[in-house]
């Protein structure tokens, strides 16, 4: 099932365009980003149905603004996939136990990035 409210937290103008044009075109509705600042301010106002953050940002980083993610109840339940290059898919394992729910290393595989937002989303939707 597409549809479902999607917000990307990216600065880097080519990911932003992946990520865009894939999620779009898989029929899922977008929300976008270039800080964690403004993103925490539209997941609070729109509440989406998953963030796709990367973790170096401009000013707050992507692991911060999870924190604050999951510290507010109006947006706790939301899952947050990880999208980054700054670690190695082997830290995988790192970033899930900082509260991700999930994580997609760049260069990003597509196939990855679909099949994981759609666990993620059909894992809240129960």
């Amino acid at each position: 099932m597409a549809g479902e409210l999607l917000l990307v937290v990216e600065d880097n103008p080519l990911n932003a365009k992946l990520l865009r044009d894939v999620l779009l075109a898989t029929g899922y509705e977008l929300l976008e980003s270039t800080t964690a600042e403004e993103g925490l301010r539209i997941a609070r106002e729109r509440k989406p149905d998953l963030i796709l953050m990367d973790i170096r940002l401009p000013g707050m980083d992507g692991a911060t603004a999870l924190n604050e993610i999951k510290s507010d109840a109006t947006t706790r339940h939301i899952p947050v996939i990880a999208v980054t290059a700054s670690v190695m898919p082997s830290q995988r394992s790192d970033i899930l136990a900082a509260g991700f729910d999930g994580y997609q290393a760049k260069p990003l595989s597509v196939k990855s990035l679909l099949a994981e937002v759609r666990t993620l989303l059909d894992r809240a939707a129960r």
